[in-house]
């Protein structure tokens, strides 16, 4: 099998999917068209690509924004790039870092960005979707948006609306406006994982909604953390547990919460009240 651009011919046959990094590569191209749609890329863009693979997607983004910084793992893959996009390296508009994005100092990224933001859009191994997503809208130095291929169960739960909300959406809610753009079906990738993907759009990302009220990160993630302990309890019964009784009653009567909510019932706002109230 080959892959053919810009007038070279890249063997592909020496670059299986590595399982251990969870490699699922991505080769619809109407899929790779929804990505860059969901993106709103204009040529002012600074992108940040992770696990850019065998490129497919990176063409895309290339086409798209001004420029590209793609952060890639497996070293199998680094002089594959560094060769498909030998052009785009010389003439600034891509770059390519060896390395572990978990392990990556995002304010080598800040340095690396001539612009002030930055737009973050990849197909992730599903195993890194949680700490990544964490990652990177805990930070200083937040993307604008950010667009991933995540299992499609993921992105479910991450959109969910009240009464089926979990640690993860209230987190990414609590940091911007999650929103599921499209499912990808297995067979879409190359090889097919066990289970469909979805793309997933965050939008409108900053920390507004701890600065605006004077609520720490940290003290927010305790009590929703401390809320959902034990998800078949009673929140209210879970709160108590780590903090005053007779203050989660309170509050709890204050927002009008049953006292039979479970923690999946209680809304981001309600949340951010709870938490502000201990």
């Amino acid at each position: 099998m080959i892959f053919k651009a810009k007038k070279k011919i890249f063997p592909m046959k020496n670059l299986p999917a590595k399982k251990s990094l969870g490699q699922n590569f991505l080769k619809s191209k109407s899929a790779i068209g929804d990505i860059v749609k969901a993106a709103e890329l204009t040529q002012k863009d600074t992108v940040l690509e992770i696990g850019p693979g065998k490129g497919v997607l990176t063409e895309a983004l290339l086409a798209a924004s001004g420029k590209v910084i793609a952060v890639e793992k497996d070293d199998r893959l680094i002089k594959f790039l560094q060769e498909k996009f030998s052009e785009e390296i010389l003439n600034g508009k891509f770059e390519i870092i060896h390395g572990d994005i978990l392990d990556f100092n995002l304010n080598d990224l800040r340095n690396r960005i001539e612009t002030s933001t930055y737009k973050l859009v990849a197909n992730i191994p599903y195993y890194i979707t949680g700490i990544l997503i964490r990652t990177f809208l805990e930070s200083d130095f937040q993307p604008e948006k950010m667009v991933l291929m995540v299992q499609k169960e993921v992105c479910d739960r991450i959109v969910a609306r009240d009464g089926k909300e979990s640690i993860l959406s209230v987190s990414v809610k609590a940091y911007g406006t999650p929103k599921y753009i499209k499912k990808v079906p297995a067979r879409y990738f190359s090889p097919a994982p066990k289970v469909d993907s979805a793309i997933l759009l965050i939008n409108n990302i900053s920390k507004d909604f701890f600065t605006k009220s004077d609520l720490s990160e940290e003290h927010f993630f305790t009590v929703v953390k401390a809320g959902f302990a034990h998800k078949r309890k009673l929140a209210a019964r879970n709160l108590e547990s780590h903090f005053p009784k007779e203050k989660i009653q309170a509050v709890f009567a204050k927002l009008n919460i049953s006292k039979t909510a479970r923690p999946e019932e209680i809304s981001l706002k309600n949340w951010r009240e709870i938490a502000i109230n201990h």
